[in-house]
């Protein structure tokens, strides 16, 4: 399950880097549910279902240029996976750019997400 669970999780990381919504939403589960916490700039939100995970990723890939993704550390224990990570995009609106840190918990079963946690910090660089 350890691997597998990783496995889901960096599948669905590949769909984000290439923009592809339809990888990464096939890659949750129908009752899905992602809470983001929010950070002192992106408001906080809890996504349900497929379509509230198209809507989570089609908002980020909308309205920021991602410079770089970067997941540094994986944990993994049954099916929960746990991920510390960066990350640095430009807002195309504003043209302001971001660097966040995260750390993300999913939970995997029957190889899909059925949940996804993240709690980050971001600050203006530019």
């Amino acid at each position: 399950m350890k691997n597998s669970a990783r496995s889901v999780v960096e599948k669905m990381f590949t769909a984000f880097g290439n923009g592809d919504v339809e990888k990464f939403v096939a890659t949750v589960s129908n009752d899905t549910v992602w809470i983001y916490h929010g950070t002192q700039i992106i408001p906080k939100g809890t996504y349900e279902g497929k379509e509230g995970a198209r809507t989570f990723i089609s908002n980020i890939l909308g309205n920021t240029e991602i410079i770089s993704f970067e997941p540094l550390e994986y944990i993994v224990e049954e099916n929960k996976v746990v991920v510390l990570g960066q990350e640095h995009q430009k807002v195309k609106r504003s043209g302001k750019e971001l660097k966040q840190k995260w750390v993300q918990i999913y939970t995997v079963e029957n190889d899909l997400i059925t949940k996804m946690e993240e709690f980050a910090t971001s600050e203006v660089v530019s």
